[in-house]
């Protein structure tokens, strides 16, 4: 047996990346993060689209028609969307790191280096 998932997966349609994102915490409405996500390219899914997912109540009247469950609403867009940022993001954290080392190694100096190449080797010899 198996416990039941908080969020239910909806059945995926070719080219769409599913997200569940945050609509409000501790009753809370969360405008600028539902804001932000729906500039992204992330569009609410209509609860009609996904009858397999079984909504008790409606949580939020402006979002009635769309899949909310605790919170969180389900958003999709559009596989290259997702991995045109991904792709931004991860070139991002790349130069992030690659400018960190290029300051930290400024400071190397020949007659104390920051970083020794070491190598190890594993050997085995011959037991008493």
């Amino acid at each position: 047996m198996s416990r039941p998932q908080v969020l239910p997966e909806p059945d995926k349609d070719p080219g769409w990346a599913y997200r569940w994102v945050r609509l409000s915490s501790l009753g809370q409405v969360d405008a600028t993060n539902i804001s932000s996500k729906l500039r992204e390219g992330w569009e609410p899914v209509r609860a009609k689209d996904h009858p397999e997912i079984h909504i008790v109540a409606v949580e939020n009247e402006k979002f009635k028609d769309n899949v909310v469950i605790g919170g969180l609403m389900l958003c999709k867009a559009p596989l290259e969307l997702v991995d045109e940022r991904n792709e931004f993001y991860k070139d991002q954290a790349r130069a992030q790191v690659e400018s960190v080392d290029n300051n930290f190694m400024r400071e190397n100096d020949a007659r104390m280096p920051l970083f020794k190449d070491r190598k190890t080797s594993v050997t085995f010899g011959k037991g008493k």
